[in-house]
């Protein structure tokens, strides 16, 4: 058997007719009629298992391309048609005209939370990605394309991450329960996010309320991670370096929100990402910028300036006292000023 086995397997794949030519050569005809009996048989065996595992048959609406069950989608796209035609009668003129969001969304895939009604934005101005528990998984090629599309091509200002209390990706991850790859292999990740924040979350008594903060830091970790990849920081960069930026603050910028269901009422999440990432330049950074050298220099200087004009004022408001008494006049104070700055012109001169 073991000598008839490989050519078993390519028996499968080959017709019958060619059976003859593999079968092992041997002086004995019994052998080999047997042989080439004991492939048909394997074959024929193998052809009726791939029918009984076969897909079913589809119905006759099915195979005409009808499904009744989805009629009233359709007819809502009419009536939806026709409503923004009323209102606007270039509407799909102007949307067919070009792909300019001015936001990209990372939410969850649950039906409660749509991107666009949730913002009250209208077609065209939000790029939207969304999965189970709005993740940032640099192994997700899908969210990692999205994202470099975003970035690079459609230029998107901000990037929304968007979590929602109730959500059943965030709970099912608190179970200890193996929910099955791939989904377990997903949720893994959210349990990570606990592990780093399991002193907060374990501190916290009520199970609702550590279910929500578990979905508040979660929107935290995606947005750390959206950070960590190398085509954000690489265009974070050009645009710092780039005078000519449109904008007044360096792209794209990092939005966490979180929505409730319950209340229709989406909520942005108070947090200084400066104060996580000062701890991750010089793990996850993977672009400098010179200039942030001279920023820190500068930076010391106007502060040591700051404390001596502060000093400055002090005794110019002695010097107010002592020499014009407690109303002086603007030619007066402009006097004493003057008499101040003279007697600290190295100081000002910093």
């Amino acid at each position: 058997m073991r000598q008839l086995f490989p050519h078993l397997l390519v028996s499968f794949l080959i017709p019958n007719n060619a059976l003859a030519f593999l079968a092992p050569t041997s002086s004995n005809n019994k052998h080999t009629t047997a042989t080439k009996v004991g492939f048909l048989e394997a074959k024929r065996k193998h052809t009726s298992l791939l029918r009984a595992i076969q897909m079913p048959p589809l119905d006759s609406e099915q195979e005409e391309g009808i499904d009744k069950d989805l009629d009233v989608i359709y007819k809502q796209n009419l009536a939806w048609k026709a409503s923004k035609e009323a209102e606007d009668p270039d509407y799909f003129n102007k949307l067919g005209g070009g792909h300019h969001p001015n936001y990209m969304w990372i939410g969850c895939s649950d039906a409660r939370v749509p991107a666009n009604e949730v913002m009250g934005e209208d077609a065209g101005s939000v790029f939207v990605v969304r999965n189970v528990a709005n993740m940032v998984v640099n192994t997700d090629f899908n969210l990692m394309s999205a994202l470099q599309y975003a970035v690079t091509v459609l230029k998107v200002p901000h990037i929304i991450v968007c979590g929602h209390y109730d959500c059943g990706g965030v709970r099912a991850s608190m179970e200890a329960k193996d929910h099955v790859p791939p989904l377990e292999n997903w949720l893994r990740n959210i349990r990570d996010v606990y592990r780093l924040h399991r002193v907060e979350l374990d501190a916290i008594d009520d199970p609702e309320e550590r279910h929500r903060r578990l979905v508040e830091l979660n929107v935290i970790e995606q947005c750390l991670n959206i950070f960590k990849t190398g085509v954000v920081q690489r265009t974070r960069v050009e645009s710092y370096k780039d005078k000519a930026h449109n904008f007044p603050y360096t792209t794209p910028r990092i939005h966490a929100a979180v929505f409730n269901p319950k209340t229709g009422t989406m909520t942005p999440l108070k947090v200084d990402f400066s104060e996580y990432i000062d701890d991750l330049h010089e793990i996850y950074d993977l672009y400098s910028v010179e200039e942030k050298v001279e920023d820190k220099e500068a930076a010391a200087k106007a502060a040591e300036f700051s404390e001596h004009l502060q000093i400055h004022s002090v005794r110019l408001v002695a010097m107010w006292h002592e020499y014009f008494g407690d109303s002086p006049t603007t030619t007066t104070a402009a006097t004493a000023t003057t008499k101040v700055l003279s007697d600290e012109p190295v100081a000002i001169a910093k």
